[in-house]
């Protein structure tokens, strides 16, 4: 069991055993400085008119999947998160809360602007999803293009150049009204829900935050009464990038999109970058009455686990936002051994406007149950 959590070389000989993932399925092209684009599901989410009269259904969201060997072999503990998602939605395909695509919040591999990680170690895993026939949609995290905002720089250009290469069949394309062209910023519906994905690696970037700020303004909300957001960086959080701590993007969170989005009433915030799971509630008021976004960290797809470091002081952003009454509660906290935090994903339930979240932990971290269940109603506030 220690071994597992360390990432144990020895353990990563029984990928296929464990995780149920085709050893097989390699690089598909000798040539390591070209990315395998991954391949598509056979039935892609339907045009948003299609599925206008769903009202019940589930996704799946979890986030930072990079591991300790990218391009040497397949991510192993990835793996066998993608096995029970796998086992999951098969068990429930013929229930009326089927789950109907995967949402991922960024650091697919190590670095991003090796094709040969993406190809040897992540590609392979993901094929697995698609190849059942599951939508899936990532975000950018920091390691996929790197840390710097310039637009610019060679190392966010060479990520993203990789981005769009794996993922360009999974995603809108460009010219579609619900993609950023020349961006990692898109959106799609399902149902009564509506996904933007965005990147929060360059969250001060005007033109991306008005792209955001439009498709927001422009939604049915009768239609649309769940409006779910994903991106990387979490506004709040309590292991090493958070608690004491306040990161750029944090910070850029708090004081661009976090108005936003109680502007506009985002239901959900669904993020990763601390590997551990928490879950924190933002409760406000505005002219039409008391609301809440909650906000999820979900990093446990197989990166190395992170532990509980402290609180972050949240005194300067309540005060800033005294005029919206919000108060902040730390609903679920991590623990402070990285290793009573284990890979997990999350199954969103969606019911009307009812949304149930259910998190599965994975392999020795199964029956995981950080709200002393592994279930919680998000209730109105």
């Amino acid at each position: 069991m220690h071994c597992l959590r360390s990432g144990c070389v020895a353990l990563l000989v029984a990928v296929v055993g464990l995780a149920g993932v085709d050893h097989r399925v390699q690089a598909q092209t000798p040539d390591t400085n070209v990315v395998v684009p991954i391949t598509p599901p056979r039935t892609p989410i339907p045009p948003e008119d299609a599925t206008r009269n769903i009202t019940k259904f589930s996704f799946i969201a979890y986030g930072d999947t990079r591991g300790a060997f990218d391009g040497t072999v397949v991510q192993y503990e990835h793996s066998l998160v993608a096995a029970t998602m796998l086992r999951t939605i098969r068990a429930r395909a013929a229930t009326t809360d089927p789950i109907k695509f995967v949402v991922q919040s960024g650091d697919a591999v190590a670095d991003g602007r090796s094709a040969n990680q993406l190809n040897v170690s992540y590609v392979p895993v993901i094929n697995q999803l698609t190849g059942a026939d599951v939508p899936y949609f990532l975000a950018v995290g920091n390691h996929d293009v790197r840390t710097s905002t310039s637009l610019t720089d060679t190392d966010r250009v060479k990520g993203l150049k990789n981005y769009f290469a794996a993922n360009g069949k999974l995603i809108p394309p460009e010219g579609s009204p619900r993609r950023l062209n020349g961006y990692p910023t898109y959106a799609f519906s399902y149902g009564n829900t509506f996904v933007l994905l965005f990147d929060s690696i360059i969250a001060n970037d005007s033109t991306q935050l008005n792209w955001v700020r439009g498709q927001l303004e422009g939604l049915d909300r009768r239609r649309y009464v769940n409006v779910v957001v994903v991106c990387h960086h979490p506004a709040f959080s309590s292991g090493p990038h958070g608690g004491a701590n306040v990161e750029l993007q944090a910070a850029t969170m708090r004081t661009l999109y976090m108005p936003l989005f109680r502007k506009h009433h985002v239901k959900l915030l669904l993020t990763g970058h601390e590997h551990l799971f928490e879950h924190w509630v933002e409760r406000y008021t505005d002219a039409t009455g008391r609301y809440r976004i909650d906000e999820i960290v979900s990093g446990g797809g197989g990166a190395p686990l992170y532990g509980y470091s402290g609180e972050p002081n949240l005194r300067q952003y309540i005060s800033d936002n005294a005029a919206s009454q919000v108060r902040l509660e730390h609903l679920a906290k991590p623990d402070v051994d990285p290793g009573a935090n284990p890979h997990h994903f999350v199954v969103v339930h969606v019911d009307g406007p009812k949304i149930t979240l259910e998190v599965i932990g994975v392999y020795w971290g199964a029956g995981f149950q950080p709200y002393r269940s592994a279930t919680v109603q998000l209730d109105p506030p």
